[in-house]
This record gives C-alpha cells, structure tokens and sequence, in this order.
C-alpha cells in the first residue's frame, strides 16, 4: 500500500513567482527612499498623467473632428447626386419653353414659315446649352469612317465616294468632353463589284 505524505509548501513564497514580481518584492526589501526623491518621482509621475490626459483629449478632438467630416464628406457626395444636372436643366428650360410656346401657337393659324423660324431658334438654344456643358454633335458627313465614333448601319456600293467614307448621317453622334456619348450611324460607301469578264 502506498502511504500519502502531506506537500509541503516551499519554505520561499515567492520562489515561483516571475522574475519582474521577485524583483518588485526585493525591491521592497531595498533601503527608504527619502522624502524629497519620493516627491520628484510623484511630480515626474503626475506630468506624465498629465501629458497622457492631453493626449487622450487631442484624440478624442481629431476623432470627433474626422466623424463630422466624414459626415459632411457624405453629405456633400450625396447633394452632388442629387443636384449635378441643376444647372445643365436650367439652361434647358428657355429650350423647352419655346417648344411649348411653339405647340401652343399651331392651335392658331400659324404660317409654316413662322413655326418654322421658332423651331430654329428653339434647336440653337438646345444646341447652346448642350455645348456649354462640354457636348459636341458628330455630322462625319464626308469623312472617312472611325469605329470609334461611328456606327455603320449598312454598306452602300457607290462610285460618287471614296471606299470607306461616310456618305449618309441617319442619326447625328455626339461627344461629352470629348467622351463618345452616342456614336453617329451612318451608310458606309464601297466600291463598286467589278464587272464579271
């Protein structure tokens, strides 16, 4: 039969304790410290504390500051959605406006002339504002045919042009600050089939 013996507890507490905890108890075994060292290492201790709480309130004052711009950041981007074609509608509303005038005036006798001149004048002030927010018509009447800025919709075999020069526009094209916005769709011109021998 195996006899059980009591453990023993070492005889040093602190013979298992961690060398920064010994350190700090044999400190504590070193001489007194005198008043006056005691009173500097509080003043040194106090400055600290002091310096940390300014730190801590500076962050605190930077992060508040980068919430509310963030907020406003926010803001900002989601009033640019909101209102970047402001301006562009203003200058579309005198263009609309002479639309409307236009149509009202042809529950009237109204000579073709007349309404036509209006429809003219309505089109320049379209063509106005569209040019002062940076779009530009593509007419390639005449020139030769870019797939980068134009659509061919069909070839047409001709002698009266060049092979591969737009000889009809179907629909105008336009640039947005030199951005293709809508390509022009045009007829194509080709050459004409060499007769069989």
């Amino acid at each position: 039969m195996y006899s059980m013996t009591p453990i023993n507890p070492p005889l040093d507490p602190y013979a298992g304790a961690t060398p920064s905890f010994a350190e700090a108890v044999s400190a504590a075994d070193a001489p007194p410290v005198s008043h006056e060292e005691f009173e500097a290492v509080q003043r040194e201790l106090d400055q600290a504390l002091a310096k940390a709480d300014d730190h801590w309130k500076l962050y605190l004052g930077a992060h508040a500051e980068m919430e509310n711009l963030r907020k406003r950041a926010e803001r900002d981007v989601q009033n640019a959605h909101k209102f970047a074609l402001e301006r562009f509608f203003s200058e579309l509303l005198p263009a609309r406006d002479s639309l409307e005038l236009g149509l009202a005036a042809t529950h009237d006798a109204v000579e073709v002339a007349k309404l036509r001149e209006g429809v003219e004048l309505t089109l320049k002030q379209l063509a106005a504002a569209m040019e002062k927010f940076g779009a530009r018509e593509l007419n390639p009447l005449g020139a030769k045919f870019n797939p980068n800025e134009h659509e061919a919709m069909a070839m047409l075999p001709t002698d009266q042009a060049e092979p591969n020069t737009v000889v009809q526009v179907l629909q105008k094209g336009y640039l947005l600050n030199e951005r293709l916005l809508r390509p022009a769709k045009v007829l194509v011109a080709q050459a004409l089939p060499k007769p069989a021998s």
